[in-house]
């Protein structure tokens, strides 16, 4: 694990993710608050390429809380049996529609604590849709975000807890609400897991890892 870097080289570091992609983007289709909500708690242990291949033809015509009431449990595992662990996925979406129709007038609600009391909705998921949607510097920690942080130094943590609160604490408020975005696009495209492409590495020089590719 890598120290905490100091704040004049994350504001480096930023700041050239800045500059290469000023306004990045998650990468699940999404049409509103709650079929974003949906695409993010199928994404667990799931691509993002996969579950779009399933929701584009399910939120053509399917995108609010009753509308996936109306669809029904059966419909609804049918359409994203490609992605994976769909069954039980299929059962918290139509509990989650119950209890958004039942409690929340069939909107998604915009704190943390009510997002996670959702079946299916965890801190990270959470994160993800009050980041994306609501446009909170929420920090939705993943793998990727997890590896490059430890990695970097960026946002050094033993657990994902530590990695959010890495995040929230040393980043410069300026990129809060952009950095994770930046963060798992680099981890995805260029400090991948295996063989990291520290050769078109925007910030290599800035890196302490020590066992840097050419």
């Amino acid at each position: 694990m890598a120290k905490q870097l100091d704040y004049q080289t994350m504001h480096a570091i930023f700041t050239r993710f800045q500059a290469l992609e000023p306004e990045p983007k998650g990468e699940l289709f999404h049409t509103n608050a709650y079929t974003l909500l949906v695409a993010v708690a199928l994404s667990a242990q799931s691509t993002d390429a996969g579950v779009n291949k399933a929701t584009r033809p399910l939120f053509a015509t399917v995108d609010t809380p009753q509308k996936m009431l109306d669809l029904g449990l059966e419909a609804l595992t049918e359409a994203i049996k490609t992605i994976g662990l769909y069954r039980n996925k299929a059962k918290n979406v139509m509990k989650m529609a119950e209890i958004l129709v039942a409690d929340y007038g069939g909107e998604v609600p915009s704190s943390r604590a009510a997002l996670q009391s959702l079946p299916g909705v965890g801190r990270k998921t959470a994160n993800v849709v009050l980041n994306m949607w609501f446009h909170m510097p929420a920090q939705a920690v993943d793998t990727h975000i997890f590896r490059i942080g430890n990695r970097t130094g960026i946002c050094p943590g033993r657990d994902v807890d530590v990695v959010e609160r890495a995040i929230e604490d040393h980043i410069p408020a300026e990129f809060q609400q952009h950095a994770h975005h930046w963060l798992i696009l680099h981890g995805r495209y260029i400090c991948i897991a295996r063989k990291p492409k520290c050769g078109i590495c925007p910030i290599r020089d800035l890196c302490p890892y020590e066992d840097k590719t050419i």
